[in-house]
């Protein structure tokens, strides 16, 4: 029996070391295989690093083409449309006119905003003041209204007494400019919209358009001619205010806005209506907008339209001076759009300015007393 015993014992002694060696043979077998598919895994994350390298070295190299090639094709490629637009878009407002001037000259951007010029009257034309009669001289109500639009969202005030409407300007005159709030609140006003255009400049002399120290053209303010870069026969864009309370608009030298009895005044570029007519504009594209108008009975128009801001990117000048139209406007002229365009009322700014900081400063602004 022992010697029976031994031999069972061997026999399973054996047997365990063969299934041991089976049992192991089987590891190596799976760890050779799992080290297989590690180096496949491997290989893999590595081809799918080398192809998001081989993608991104590819997004990069069609931006640098875009880039390259957009200008050219936008200025000096077929289409005609794209390119209006583009310019007119860029010249609209005084920040953005780099995009513009950096590949056209000043003659080739002229030729392209007046070739297409919708129909109308001149811009020159002169405005018949006779046709406009102040009714509500005692009047101190300010309307206000709204338009949303698909494109833009605009804001109203009408003013009912054109006597109490005034022009300031910052108080750093040739320094920095203010915003319009801060010149608003300083004038005591209960209403005001961004004024004229603006520049400043460079310790080189060089003109940018920069916080609004310098503005364009001329202006006038309580009958005094507080700044001007224009001479005394030179004819410029203005949108004026007579003593009695008319609004004049078009082009005139600083000698007519004196001997016409214009107490306030600044200069922008565009006249919209003059003696109830459409005046003929330039496509200048979509962009946040401000312009004034006078109905016959004396009103004030005061619009400002918001843009640059989601899916809605601004007003053509053609739908300002149609919303001009509507509203009753004789004689009408915009003022400096873009992020410079603010309406303020009742102690605060009541549209949504476009500027990268909220409202901008800017050089001068048209408030009611």
């Amino acid at each position: 029996m022992l010697k029976g015993g031994r031999n069972n014992f061997n026999l399973i002694v054996k047997c365990d070391m063969y299934l041991f060696f089976v049992v192991e043979l089987k590891c190596l077998n799976c760890l050779e295989v799992s080290m297989q598919n590690n180096r496949r895994v491997r290989k893999k994350v590595k081809t799918k690093k080398l192809s998001l390298k081989r993608l991104i070295c590819f997004i990069i190299y069609e931006l640098i083409v875009v880039i390259i090639a957009a200008p050219l094709l936008i200025f000096y490629g077929p289409f005609k449309n794209v390119r209006t637009k583009f310019v007119g878009t860029a010249m609209a407002t005084f920040t953005h006119q780099y995009f513009a001037t950096t590949f056209l000259s000043k003659d080739k951007i002229n030729e392209i905003l007046n070739d297409n010029k919708s129909g109308g009257v001149s811009g020159s034309e002169s405005e018949n003041l006779g046709g406009v009669s102040v009714n509500y001289s005692n009047d101190s109500g300010i309307d206000r209204y709204e338009i949303d639009d698909t494109k833009f969202h605009a804001c109203i005030l009408e003013v009912k007494n054109p006597t109490r409407m005034k022009i300031g300007y910052t108080n750093k005159l040739k320094e920095v400019g203010q915003k319009t709030s801060e010149i608003a609140e300083e004038n005591g006003a209960a209403a005001a919209i961004n004024g004229g255009g603006f520049t400043d400049k460079s310790s080189n002399g060089k003109l940018w358009t920069g916080t609004g120290a310098y503005p364009q053209g001329i202006v006038i303010s309580n009958g005094k001619v507080v700044y001007s870069d224009v001479k005394n026969n030179e004819a410029v864009n203005v949108t004026a205010f007579t003593k009695d309370g008319k609004l004049i608009v078009g082009d005139h030298t600083v000698s007519e806005l004196l001997r016409d009895n214009v107490t306030e005044a600044i200069s922008f570029r565009n006249s919209l209506i003059i003696n109830g007519k459409p005046v003929a504009l330039a496509e200048e594209g979509l962009n946040p907008r401000t312009a004034i108008g006078q109905k016959a009975d004396g009103t004030i128009i005061m619009l400002v339209i918001d843009g640059r801001k989601g899916l809605k990117a601004g007003a053509s000048l053609k739908e300002v001076q149609n919303i001009l139209l509507q509203r009753g406007a004789l004689n009408a002229s915009s003022l400096d759009g873009g992020s410079s365009s603010t309406m303020y009322f009742n102690g605060e700014v009541i549209n949504d300015p476009c500027d990268w900081n909220g409202e901008r400063t800017v050089a001068t602004a048209v408030y009611v007393k």
